[in-house]
């Protein structure tokens, strides 16, 4: 009995050791689900953080490997080594980046790795065109298509951090960085933000071809005084709300993972310090929940904005709700002392490691920091023809036609063409501002690109014609970062090299405009004409009686009136990237009929700026379309009011004729939506691509409203001869607008809605909204 009772005593242990063991297995997965999880484990490495690593992961340090500021850190492997750094840009191949990801898992106290950023804008090494050519396009999948490919190239040479888009709305060209943007349209802007976030990020920002992305400059920056760069920012909270927030909106709510400030202030307080602006309306009123980068410096710039010293400016920025710190360190160097002295918490400081850390633990770089440095074989990911040839294709649909006089393009039956300018073999310059992955002297200039199609069959004739402009200190401004024009000969003996290739010639092609550094950052213009010295070159080209195209290289819209009345043709190719050269001769030839429309307004004069086709009425209206004076009007004495090409202008080689307007009704519910239709007939000799747009305009409103304003847009291709229907559909969401105060609302009354080629040539109807 007794070994009975042991035996089962014996058991009774054994069930209840067993019982211990499967809660014990049960509490150890458990465990291990909770250490997994992403906010445990961020929670974790945070508990385990000095107060000086938590500021190192502030704060962000450049190489200087690759020049976009005044500054370039210093001490940063010391700093990465003892854990000051949360991460690095301008740093260019994968192989250099390794080495210094190697530094900070390996050598850092908790091997935390860090981001790799840089400014990959319009492309990695394949470059796009200019943002606001590649918005001429109208086509986001084409945008979209561009980004991914920066992407790819970018992550396969270990970069995981685009500091893109850039979405500031601008209305004035004089402003240089007219160039980065997608023009002046907050609907198309929107549109556009969102291709690039979902085309850097993809749905899944683990996977090893994504890149975080970082909307920028928020906010307004795009609406400086006077159009120079970093000036004073002064507007509505009503134009802000309706005209120039959207595409941040949209960006955000695409899923960027990221937002850098602006160098303007807002209300009276710079944005890399305002609360109202990085709490109030980008997290609690939209919801981010990335985290909020400064621009270069922008932090103890607030110094000179006359906001305090580095620790007064640093702690207003922190708790504005700015989380890292681009250069400037000042979060690093003064964060210990204000937390000491009780004006910040350490909670603050913690939410921005946080932010920090979710980042990184997102893209997977906790599991793997070297996630974008495993590609074996990223020489034929990067640069390849796949890459090229879809940059080809994009250029060509980013070039405006905006006069062909007599239809003189495409070229056809020619067989001598002098082609003149200081544009027209300059490789360096074919990529355009803010390429700073780009290898310059792969570009292909006009001349490569002509002399490929030409062949034998045309004899082709260069010469540079003028300098790019009289002044040389101007020119060595215009043309830095590797951009020069060698100027080894005077305007008088290019003028006469020029005129005698031209007088031999059939047709001229001119290839003019600002080289890729005058627009840009720092690059504002106060002249917007043509430089000087091509004037003059342009001009005597014309004296020779010759026809003349003018291929317009620009980051900004011109003064073009003297050319647009003696030109033959004009093509506004901006700057088309690395097969810029292909991508124009394709369109000269016809290979491609241009179908790009303006996304920014050309003036007529400087004058006339800011001009753009949303604007309100006054209560004393003049179109003066006929260019007349009307006293007591609102008018110029001495120009016209109307710009020389309007938003959303193009032509093409074809004509497109639209008819047949109908709407499917003409008292709209809210709640209710209304089918708008209209045909479209490709009336030409070519097949070819169409941008259909649809406007609105609200009559009546509790506050003054736009006299149109985009609401949708097609890009339709039609055969020659064809007729297609289009239909849009607008909502009660798409008459919506903030009132007075700043209510999203949408109001009963009469509206009407407008289909056409442009934002002037408008076919329209009526409808009522009612309630």
């Amino acid at each position: 009995m007794l070994n009975m009772t042991t035996s089962k005593s014996s058991q009774n242990t054994l069930f209840h050791l067993l019982f211990i063991a499967i809660i014990l297995i049960f509490t150890s997965c458990e465990h291990k689900e909770e250490i997994s999880d992403k906010e445990q484990f961020i929670n974790n490495l945070i508990s385990q953080m000095t107060l000086e690593e938590k500021l190192g992961q502030m704060n962000l340090v450049t190489a200087g490997q690759i020049t976009t500021g005044e500054y370039v850190s210093k001490d940063v492997h010391q700093n990465i080594k003892e854990g000051l750094v949360g991460g690095i840009f301008n740093v260019k191949s994968a192989e250099k980046i390794r080495e210094i990801q190697d530094i900070a898992v390996n050598e850092s106290r908790l091997k935390i790795p860090l981001l790799f950023g840089m400014d990959v804008i319009h492309g990695y090494e394949t470059t796009f065109p200019i943002p606001l050519g590649l918005s001429c396009s109208w086509d986001t999948a084409l945008i979209r298509k561009s980004a991914r490919i920066a992407a790819i190239e970018a992550t396969s040479d270990g970069i995981n951090w685009t500091f893109s888009p850039m979405v500031d709305l601008s209305r004035d060209p004089r402003w240089g960085r007219v160039s980065e943007g997608s023009g002046e349209d907050p609907f198309l802007g929107s549109a556009i933000a969102q291709a690039m976030v979902k085309g850097y990020q993809q749905s899944e920002l683990s996977s090893s071809t994504t890149l975080l992305s970082c909307v920028k400059h928020f906010a307004l920056y795009g609406a400086p005084e006077g159009g120079r760069d970093y000036n004073t920012v002064d507007m509505s909270r009503i134009r802000m709300y309706n005209e120039y927030f959207p595409p941040y909106k949209a960006a955000i709510e695409a899923g960027a993972g990221s937002v850098m400030t602006a160098f303007n202030e807002v209300d009276g307080i710079p944005a890399t310090g305002n609360k109202w602006l990085l709490t109030e309306v980008l997290r609690n009123q939209w919801g981010f929940k990335g985290f909020v980068i400064s621009d270069y410096t922008s932090l103890d710039e607030m110094m000179e904005h006359g906001m305090g010293n580095l620790q007064q400016v640093s702690a207003l920025a922190l708790n504005a709700g700015l989380n890292m710190d681009m250069v400037s360190e000042g979060f690093l160097t003064t964060l210990k002392e204000s937390l000491d002295d009780g004006i910040i918490s350490m909670e603050t400081i913690d939410e921005s490691v946080r932010l920090i850390l979710s980042a990184k633990y997102d893209l997977g770089l906790f599991e793997d920091p070297y996630k974008y440095l495993n590609s074996k074989n990223n020489k034929s990911i990067i640069f390849n023809k796949e890459h090229r040839n879809t940059a080809r294709k994009i250029a060509s649909q980013s070039i405006v036609l905006l006069k062909n006089e007599e239809k003189i393009l495409p070229l056809k039956k020619v067989k001598n063409i002098a082609l003149i300018g200081p544009l027209a073999h300059t490789r360096q310059n074919m990529a355009g501002t803010w390429s700073v992955a780009t290898n310059l002297d792969s570009c292909i200039s006009v001349l490569d690109g002509l002399q490929y199609f030409a062949g034998d069959s045309i004899t082709l004739n260069y010469a540079k014609g003028s300098n790019l402009t009289n002044d040389s200190i101007l020119e060595l401004n215009a043309t830095m970062f590797g951009r020069e024009l060698k100027r080894n000969q005077s305007n008088t003996e290019l003028l006469k090299e020029a005129l005698f290739i031209a007088n031999q010639s059939d047709i001229i092609i001119a290839a003019l405009g600002e080289s890729s550094e005058m627009s840009g950052e720092s690059s504002s213009r106060t002249n917007i004409q043509l430089p000087d010295a091509q004037q003059h070159l342009f001009n005597e080209l014309i004296k020779t009686g010759k026809p003349v195209i003018l291929l317009l290289f620009t980051g900004r819209p011109l003064v073009l009136n003297n050319e647009d009345k003696k030109a033959k043709a004009i093509l506004n190719v901006w700057f088309p990237g690395t097969e810029a050269g292909l991508a124009i001769a394709d369109v000269l030839f016809g290979h491609v009929n241009p179908s790009g429309k303006l996304t920014t307004t050309f003036p007529r004069s400087v004058g006339q700026i800011p001009i753009y086709y949303n604007h309100k009425n006054t209560g004393r209206p003049l179109e003066n379309n006929e260019g007349r004076f009307e006293k007591f009007k609102t008018n110029y004495l001495d120009e016209r009011n109307e710009p020389l090409y309007p938003f959303g202008f193009g032509l093409s080689y074809t004509e497109f004729e639209y008819s047949n307007m109908q709407l499917s009704k003409r008292i709209v519910r809210q709640n209710d939506s209304l089918e708008v239709s209209i045909e479209v007939k490709n009336t030409g000799n070519y097949d070819g691509y169409e941008v259909v747009q649809l406007y609105v305009r609200d009559f009546v409103g509790t506050i003054t409203r736009p006299v149109k304003e985009l609401k949708g847009f097609k890009k339709i291709f039609i055969e020659k001869g064809n007729t297609k229907t289009l239909r849009f559909v607008l909502t009660t969401d798409d008459l919506k607008f903030y009132n007075y105060n700043l209510d999203f609302v949408v109001e009963t009354g009469k509206f009407s809605v407008m289909i056409g080629p442009n934002s002037r040539d408008l076919t329209s109807m009526e409808f009522k909204l009612s309630e």
